[in-house]
């Protein structure tokens, strides 16, 4: 975790913090994660049906996603969640730490990133730092840079909600 605020503090990436428990749902965050400014997000890690491709969506997290319509947003066949294993190759963390500065573990850039184009809109944003028991508020503009200073590429798509199907 040092060194992602490290890597953010290079860069000149601000974020305001704050530390909870541990929490696993966003029902838990809800409850035990103090306020802070910015969308509280629900990160999804998903792989293809073959298995070949990564994914990382971002969506409000009280959206629930339909995995199956997911598909057509992504190009995603078959989208379905990474197991604990593919996240820690991929991402470098633990289930329940999903978030969008795990990318600062994806040197190869093997996670490909999806943010729904409604959350976006929001000035800030909440994302673990690699740990669930505590949480940071990113700006748009400070996320933007991250992506920069990672290699990495974002796509906005239009999460289709929830209306039936395999859910998140």
């Amino acid at each position: 975790m040092a060194e992602l605020f490290a890597f953010l503090a290079e860069h000149g990436i601000p974020y305001e913090r704050v530390d909870h428990p541990p929490v696993f749902t966003i029902e838990e965050v809800e409850r035990l994660v103090p306020p802070l400014v910015g969308a509280a997000t629900k990160n999804l890690f998903l792989r293809d049906k073959k298995g070949t491709r990564q994914a990382l969506v971002v969506v409000a997290s009280n959206k629930p996603v339909d995995l199956r319509a997911l598909a057509a947003s992504t190009g995603f066949e078959r989208p379905s969640f990474g197991s604990a294993d593919r996240l820690k190759r991929c991402l470098g963390i633990e289930p329940g730490s999903v978030s969008l500065l795990a990318l600062v573990n994806d040197a190869a850039q093997r996670v490909e990133v999806f943010i729904d184009r409604d959350i976006w809109t929001a000035d800030a944003f909440h994302c673990h730092p690699l740990v669930n028991t505590a949480t940071l508020s990113v700006t748009r503009e400070g996320l933007e840079r991250f992506f920069a200073a990672t290699g990495h590429t974002f796509r906005l798509v239009d999460v289709p909600p929830a209306t039936g199907g395999a859910l998140a």
